[in-house]
């Protein structure tokens, strides 16, 4: 309910008040990508679906103009989650939660909390989370976000506890993942006060050729057998080689060969299709953000992402920085629209695209009618507004 009013808010932080004709344009996109998506679906369950899904995306974005630091009440929620989270994951190694197999009906299709996966004779512990993928998610994106303020000497001994429990969970993307923050965290700390930022920003602009990762993958590796006991961490790259990052596009060209470039609408290879179409049979789970969003918007997308890797070379707050750095490293084998929070942080560090400043460097300065030079100028230069 609270996104929804965030749809309005995106509206009018971003097309109204900052006039950016990028926001503008990415709405439209999302209009017409859900128009496509209920064509290719065929299902107004599966359009609903899809909607709802967008939703945390306008979350994110109205964090156009914001410095993340200012939301001292919000930082204290995250720091809370994720001390409970890392709780609730040691809990579950020796006790099982109530809620484990609890069933329940989400338009027409039934879930299943907390249930018990096995990887390779480990179990996948999920504590308060509805499954593993959560727990450590969580855990990461919690720990990113309250080191920023904390000392060296926490972070290594949090760090080193969160990638501990992380590994209860058995997910080696998210452990590997918040492993390199840590190290990166570390080597910007060392440096010299006025370095950090800069250096920072090299690092996050570098994380976007994560982006090629599949390619390169896939160009290289596509047929190799690189797990013979077809177990661990290379079986489960060799299926995305070979099955998730290409299939999406083997069934796009038998089905709709235009979708390769107009992208097949909203909610498609995602769990719309999965649970409400009758295309389900050629479902297949898309383990990449950029391959996963690419597939639903087509060229549209590569654009936008243009403009978001140019707005991040003049990004000056720490918390979108890290953000950015860390999920586009995440989002290589994890198509993170699930939880809705993955793809809110994401929207959050893409958010500065949309953001004064960038629409200001695109559009050129904006014309201020005579007698509104000193409201204007204090809408340019007044402090965030907060989101609540």
């Amino acid at each position: 309910m609270a996104a929804i009013l965030c749809v309005a808010l995106f509206l009018k932080r971003c097309i109204v008040d900052n006039r950016s004709v990028m926001a503008l344009l990415v709405f439209v996109q999302i209009c017409v990508s859900l128009a496509i998506g209920f064509f290719f679906l065929g299902s107004t369950t599966a359009l609903f679906s899809s909607i709802k899904m967008m939703f945390p995306l306008f979350v994110g974005f109205c964090f156009c103009d914001a410095k993340i630091g200012d939301y001292r009440r919000m930082l204290q929620i995250v720091t809370v989650t994720f001390y409970i989270t890392l709780g609730g994951v040691f809990l579950s190694k020796y006790w099982a939660m109530p809620w484990v197999g609890f069933k329940y009906e989400s338009f027409g299709a039934v879930r299943e909390a907390g249930r018990l996966w096995w990887s390779f004779a480990e179990q996948r512990l999920t504590g308060f989370a509805a499954d593993s993928t959560m727990a450590a998610y969580f855990i990461l994106i919690a720990f990113v976000l309250t080191s920023i303020r904390r000392s060296v000497v926490w972070c290594l001994v949090l760090g080193g506890i969160s990638a501990y429990a992380i590994r209860l969970t058995t997910n080696k993307t998210t452990m590997g993942v918040l492993i390199i923050y840590l190290v990166c965290l570390l080597v910007v700390r060392a440096l010299p006060e006025e370095n950090r930022l800069p250096t920072l920003r090299k690092l996050t602009l570098s994380s976007f050729a994560a982006i090629l990762v599949p390619i390169v993958l896939i160009v290289l590796f596509t047929g190799v057998d690189l797990s013979p006991g077809h177990k661990g961490f290379f079986y489960s790259l060799q299926d995305r080689i070979n099955n998730s990052w290409q299939l999406p596009f083997v069934y796009l060209s038998q089905l709709m060969p235009i979708g390769i470039i107009t992208g097949c609408g909203i909610g498609c290879f995602n769990y719309p299709q999965q649970l409400f179409s009758n295309l389900h049979g050629y479902w297949v789970p898309v383990d990449n953000f950029y391959i996963g969003t690419y597939v639903m918007f087509g060229l549209p997308f590569v654009v936008y992402m243009w403009m978001v890797f140019r707005a991040t070379a003049g990004i000056t707050d720490v918390y979108k920085l890290s953000v950015i750095f860390v999920m586009n490293i995440f989002t290589i084998t994890v198509l993170s629209y699930g939880p809705a929070t993955g793809l809110l942080v994401i929207a959050l560090g893409f958010s500065e695209v949309f953001s004064r400043r960038m629409t200001g460097a695109l559009q050129g300065p904006r014309r201020v009618p005579a007698g509104e030079g000193t409201t204007l100028h204090g809408a340019a230069v007044g402090v965030a507004r907060p989101v609540s």
